[in-house]
């Protein structure tokens, strides 16, 4: 079987950030990688599940919904991957700054937290899920489209 190429990336060094993860057509993978891989500490469950139903319900309704894709976790729980089509880098970090502005504000009922709606509706952290937005929020407060790149270091 071939190596990904997501497993080229030396997760040894990776940081916290938004990166390109890769670009197939006209499909642009973005890492947004919130916990330092194999550090010890990362996404709780129930946190990030609520992040998820927050993070793809105001991308998915903001004014570039159109050119979303997919928004979802990452399984090794630190981080999640937006995916997007037709939609310039740095209107891709504005969205994520957006949302992480959104998730850390929210107040009210998780959008999708119903029975019917989402297959653990149960297992929510609103919280927590703030909590993780803010720090995100702050990691991200200046990032630029020359800090999308992996670090030569990383490959």
């Amino acid at each position: 079987m071939q190596r990904i190429a997501s497993f080229s990336v030396d997760h040894t060094k990776l940081d916290r950030g938004m990166y390109t993860s890769r670009v197939d057509g006209d499909v642009v993978t973005y890492d947004i990688r919130m916990k330092r891989p194999n550090a010890g500490e990362y996404l709780e469950n129930a946190a990030m599940h609520t992040f998820e139903h927050l993070f793809a319900t105001y991308a998915r309704s903001s004014a570039l919904s159109d050119k979303v894709v997919y928004v979802g976790p990452m399984g090794c729980r630190t981080g999640f991957y937006l995916l997007v089509r037709g939609m310039s880098e740095q209107e891709a970090i504005l969205l994520v700054q957006q949302s992480m502005a959104f998730i850390a504000a929210y107040e009210g009922e998780i959008p999708g937290a119903t029975e019917p709606e989402c297959g653990n509706y149960r297992e929510q952290d609103l919280l927590g899920a703030k909590r993780e937005a803010a720090a995100m929020g702050q990691v991200l407060q200046n990032w630029t489209a020359e800090k999308l790149a992996y670090p030569a270091y990383l490959a």
